[in-house]
């Protein structure tokens, strides 16, 4: 008997397909009970990801090119697709009362669409550790495949908490002890200069219209990126990088 369209709908809803070899390695060590099948392409060979599927028995199908693409269809699939279970989101009100020597530095991401940008932050912030995202419930991208294939593994080690109010958010951490600050393309403090306040949240506006109105208000601090050179911009993940490395910085000395 078939499925119906609304069984099959639900269904892949309760799931979704990692891709690329790092992300599902980097799941196979970190989270490998959320994986529940592997496709391989007939010719794939990599010894360290094909001993991590057997260390943790999880069913493993070969099949063709041509199949592993209608499983998956995408640039990159490097002859390996995971189905795993849906990103689970992390509630802020979780990490906002973490002891104080755990407390993250909240990296608020308001109005950002782009995946490639998020999966690129994400990664950014589980390179540089110490950090979780905050991204907005509407008009914002969500963590989805193409996020994950981005971040390749990432996920596994920078907690994201999706809210319906950032602005709301923003005020709770604040209330809990957290300085805001937020990046601003001119007039604000040189970062080079600045000296960061902890706990932090720094808030990252939209390449187009930077950070909205509501949020600017409840900022302590506006912070500006020189740039000497060309009088070009970086792209939020960019940014992003740049301010990440000089946090981690201050707040390891």
């Amino acid at each position: 008997m078939k499925k119906s369209k609304l069984a099959g709908k639900l269904s892949r809803n309760h799931h979704m397909y990692l891709y690329g070899k790092n992300s599902i390695l980097e799941r196979l060590k970190a989270n490998p009970q959320s994986i529940r099948k592997i496709f391989l392409q007939d010719n794939f060979k990599d010894a360290e990801i094909e001993r991590a599927v057997k260390s943790v028995k999880i069913p493993v199908s070969r099949v063709s090119e041509n199949e592993l693409l209608r499983i998956k269809r995408a640039d990159r699939l490097q002859g390996i697709v995971a189905e795993a279970d849906k990103f689970q989101y992390t509630p802020f009100e979780k990490l906002l009362h973490l002891p104080e020597n755990e407390r993250p530095t909240f990296i608020f991401l308001d109005s950002l669409n782009d995946p490639h940008n998020l999966g690129t932050i994400m990664r950014t912030a589980a390179c540089f550790g110490g950090f979780a995202i905050v991204i907005p419930e509407h008009g914002s991208c969500e963590v989805n495949e193409t996020v994950l294939h981005v971040s390749s593994g990432a996920e596994n080690y920078v907690p994201v908490s999706l809210e319906t109010n950032l602005t709301r958010a923003l005020m709770e951490a604040k209330k809990a002890g957290y300085w805001a600050a937020g990046t601003v393309v001119e007039g604000g403090e040189d970062l080079n200069k600045v000296s960061l306040p902890f706990p932090l949240c720094l808030v990252l506006g939209s390449e187009g219209t930077g950070i909205r109105c509501g949020l600017q208000k409840h900022l302590d601090l506006k912070i500006t990126l020189p740039m000497r050179g060309a009088q070009l911009s970086f792209n939020v993940a960019m940014a992003c990088a740049i301010f990440c490395h000089e946090i981690a910085k201050q707040r390891g000395a």
